[in-house]
């Protein structure tokens, strides 16, 4: 079984980091690449240029306020994008505002968690995105998910 691949979209150093400590701990085996705005994630997505090898991911855990393409104009393109858009979209960021939570689910996002303030806890969101989303859920082509990793995810052959 391969590990679950996971691409974190996310410009905030310290939110990657603990982000990358909560995964390393986790029991699931897991692999996470890390784009630091929507533009660098549609590359990631397509494969373009140095991108060629990253691998499709299964999950992608998302914020909202980052610069060049935002959260939102990168939910836009993704989820309009035929092979795309069966990816799952975590949105994980810290407005509470109602209008983009509305604005996020319109968008085709899978879930909206806004980030906790404590590390503890932050990475305790972390792990329970990973374990919902991987333990639980049933994805596209994934068939049950066993022993920590999942098989063909998201419509991979």
């Amino acid at each position: 079984m391969r590990p679950i691949e996971i691409m974190l979209v996310e410009d905030n150093a310290g939110d990657i980091r603990l982000t990358q400590e909560a995964l390393s701990d986790s029991k699931i085996r897991n692999n996470l690449s890390v784009a630091r705005d929507g533009l660098e994630a549609l590359r990631m997505l397509r494969r373009e240029g140095e991108h060629a090898s990253v691998a499709r991911p299964d999950l992608i855990i998302l914020d909202l306020n980052m610069p060049r393409m935002d959260g939102r104009e990168f939910l836009e393109v993704m989820k309009s994008d035929p092979a795309l858009s069966t990816i799952p979209v975590a949105v994980l960021t810290t407005s509470q505002s109602e209008a983009d939570v509305l604005k996020a689910y319109k968008l085709h996002a899978n879930c909206y968690i806004t980030k906790p303030l404590s590390m503890d806890r932050f990475a305790e969101v972390v792990q329970a995105v990973e374990d919902f989303w991987f333990a639980i859920v049933t994805l596209p082509g994934s068939g049950e998910p066993q022993d920590g990793a999942v098989s063909n995810v998201a419509g991979e052959s």
